[in-house]
């Protein structure tokens, strides 16, 4: 019996982890659930899995969780910052699953390190943001991280048995979005609601709309540098329409390896939970390659697309540089939503941010937090500005 930890326990991730666990009782048991605002399903959650201890992002939701909850309920209520690093760190955990939205994650998941449990990792800005530190703490204390990601869990497995030395390259596939075929000019127009609809997966809607620019895939790039200790110059981006193949691997013989599956976010989950071990599959039919068809692969326009250019530029220069492009990111995507923007300015306003930015070459955990607050603020203002 595997004892679990979820942070973002009501995010697309989260859920798909309790519905990976609720089909194995015989194999996890819930510690704790950590969540943001939606205090209605964080309820539900806690009584079905009864864990031990649930966060929420404020005093006030904490106060409405409580008196939603059953009298009798055992469930230790926390809230804010201090209450989810003690979901991070509770006791009895084996393995914490990270997949809170954003650069919330990045100091629950160090905190999980330090308590000695094993992560699975989903929160990709956790690495983009400080991933020298994450690494190295982890290695102190021996510490794994697996990835949750299905491009970084193809990987994973794809290098399984293998020696690092012989990686020749990394190939992440993206599904390319909704907008794949769209013009600049027509992408000028799209609306957040069509930025909402990707074509193959149900994600949150930062992620979604990380999709639709790309960036989500040039986070991804920078996290699997720090992961698979690659430089990012061996990571390449194909475009994948179909979202059949995961990932691949070459290897300096020449060989290529992939990961294939259906687009369910559940068989990386599963992989992540029961690592080293399998878990039979016991809902869906398997992936039929016949009833597939054609695969594609294409190479992604970076005009079209320039936010994966910026992900590469930013680790190219490394330092705080991913960390204020992954904060001015994350405030853009939420104007965009909020349609106090258009859709290529989320680009343009990251771009001017990182041009405003001093880099810091090896930042210290406050300084990568420190540049995150100048980012915000200052994409803030920008924002702000384009309004008056």
């Amino acid at each position: 019996m595997k004892r679990i930890s979820i942070l973002g326990s009501t995010g697309s991730i989260g859920r798909s982890a309790l519905d990976v666990i609720g089909s194995y009782p015989d194999e996890f048991t819930v510690m704790a659930l950590a969540a943001g605002r939606n205090i209605a399903l964080l309820k539900n959650q806690i009584e079905r899995f009864r864990p031990r201890l649930a966060a929420v992002i404020d005093e006030e939701r904490a106060c409405e969780l409580r008196r939603l909850l059953n009298a009798n309920a055992t469930t230790a209520v926390r809230y804010g910052s201090e209450g989810y690093r003690e979901a991070a760190a509770i006791s009895g955990a084996d393995l914490v699953v990270s997949a809170m939205v954003g650069a919330v994650g990045l100091i629950p998941t160090l905190d999980a390190i330090a308590a000695g449990k094993a992560i699975a990792l989903a929160n990709k800005e956790t690495l983009v943001m400080a991933g020298g530190i994450v690494l190295r703490e982890a290695a102190e204390r021996g510490v794994p991280i697996i990835p949750v990601d299905s491009e970084h869990s193809a990987i994973f497995q794809c290098l399984q048995g293998h020696r690092r030395e012989d990686v020749q390259r990394i190939i992440l596939t993206a599904s390319g979005g909704p907008f794949l075929h769209l013009s600049q000019k027509e992408l000028t127009a799209v609306t957040p609601a069509q930025a909402l609809k990707h074509p193959n997966w149900t994600m949150g809607k930062k992620i979604t709309i990380d999709s639709a620019t790309m960036m989500n895939k040039g986070l991804e790039v920078i996290e699997a540098g720090w992961l698979f200790g690659i430089p990012v110059i061996a990571i390449d981006v194909l475009v994948h329409p179909q979202s059949i193949v995961h990932s691949l691997v070459e290897y300096r013989d020449g060989s290529v390896i992939a990961q294939l599956a259906v687009p369910d976010m559940r068989i990386p989950i599963a992989y992540a939970l029961a690592f080293p071990r399998r878990l039979h599959r016991r809902a869906d039919p398997p992936l039929d390659l016949a009833k597939v068809g054609a695969l594609e692969f294409l190479t992604p326009d970076l005009e079209r697309f320039p936010c994966l250019q910026l992900a590469y530029t930013a680790a190219g220069i490394g330092g705080t540089m991913p960390t204020v492009m992954n904060g001015a990111n994350e405030c853009a995507v939420e104007a965009f939503i909020d349609a106090k923007i258009g859709f290529n300015d989320i680009c343009r306003l990251i771009q001017e941010v990182l041009d405003r930015h001093h880099v810091q070459e090896e930042p210290t955990i406050d300084a990568i937090l420190a540049a995150d607050r100048w980012a915000r603020e200052e994409i803030g203002k920008m924002i702000e500005g384009m309004r008056n």
